[in-house]
């Protein structure tokens, strides 16, 4: 009775879940995205926040990996829903230009998602200036 029990209940747990299943894996989809985000000149200090806005070009859901900024300097967020066929999100970066050295700054964010090729790179450029 009790292996009877342990078994039914995540049968029951994936059915009470109901939703839509819409993204299978392995499907591969395409995007388009602005590769690069240009803050011009910023005083050293200053928070650079860039907004990438992707969109999916393709047939199936877009769903995010991983977004992460190359040096702890740069922080990303990205949308957690799959994003459907034709539809856009927008991958958000920010940076912290107290941590960079003044001069011109590439940072990079690094997109991971069910793409061919998975990564896709963007990034943001400012010309850092000391105060």
């Amino acid at each position: 009775m009790r292996k009877a029990l342990f078994f039914s209940i995540p049968v029951m747990l994936l059915a009470a879940c109901g939703g839509s299943t819409d993204v299978t894996v392995g499907d591969k989809t395409t995007i388009e995205v602005n590769q690069v985000f240009d803050a011009g000149d910023v005083v050293k200090g200053e928070m650079v926040s860039a907004e990438f806005t992707v969109t999916n070009t393709g047939d199936y859901p877009l769903v995010f990996g991983e977004v992460k900024g190359s040096c702890s300097c740069t922080v990303a967020d990205y949308p957690r829903e799959p994003i459907a066929p034709g539809e856009s999100g927008v991958v958000s970066a920010h940076v912290d230009t107290d941590k960079v050295e003044a001069g011109l700054m590439n940072k990079g964010v690094r997109i991971v998602c069910n793409t061919d090729p998975s990564i896709t790179e963007v990034v943001i450029r400012a010309n850092i200036m000391r105060k």
